[in-house]
């Protein structure tokens, strides 16, 4: 896969990922892109399809991961999410940095391709904060609420594997979080910017 290095950010659903995403996309215009996954997951309100996610039927899904278009995938309460190969070359072909929001199934999954991104893990503080930052968003069921952090738990118990991650954040702070996460990447996107003048 040619251009720049993609970028693995995992963590817990609550750490602050997608904000940290936004700030991203908002700072460095056109040098970011998203790698947009696929799930058999039913949209959103407001959600579209092709930018938040292909939302495809499990089927099709299951036929696409046999015929190895995927980097990886993992089931999540009841629904399959993943990545395509296709995904990400979309984004390098632009000669963008890919973001790639992965949970920890899948960052295992990626150490044994060519991908070589660079692997971020973001964390909360703690679970009890995880559990309000859930529970302010008011998307949650009791239930959903529950399974989401138990995979918090398991996440955050797997992401101590040495070696596993290039940074990890612990975001308590939000710009604290900010500047560690550019100053990890700002080789990749000084890179990015001086490929798009030539």
């Amino acid at each position: 896969m040619q251009g720049p290095r993609p970028v693995v950010l995992s963590g817990p659903s609550g750490a602050g990922k997608s904000t940290l995403i936004k700030k991203l996309f908002k700072d460095y215009e056109n040098i970011f892109g998203f790698s947009v996954s696929h799930t058999t997951r039913q949209p959103r309100p407001g959600e579209v399809n092709g930018k938040d996610y292909h939302f495809v039927t499990r089927e099709e899904m299951k036929k696409e991961i046999d015929a190895g278009e995927f980097i990886e995938h993992a089931e999540f309460s009841g629904n399959m999410y993943g990545t395509s190969k296709a995904a990400v070359q979309a984004v390098q072909a632009k000669n963008q940095i890919c973001i790639l929001d992965i949970d920890i199934q899948g960052v295992k999954n990626i150490k044994k391709t060519e991908l070589n991104p660079i692997y971020i893990s973001v964390q909360p503080p703690s679970i009890d904060v995880l559990e309000k930052r859930l529970r302010d968003r008011q998307t949650e069921t009791e239930e959903s609420l529950r399974k989401r952090l138990t995979a918090a738990h398991v996440d955050l118990e797997l992401s101590k594997e040495p070696g596993l991650f290039d940074l990890v954040i612990i975001n308590d702070d939000l710009e604290k979080a900010y500047s560690e996460l550019k100053e990890q990447l700002l080789q990749e996107i000084q890179k990015a910017q001086e490929s798009r003048k030539s």
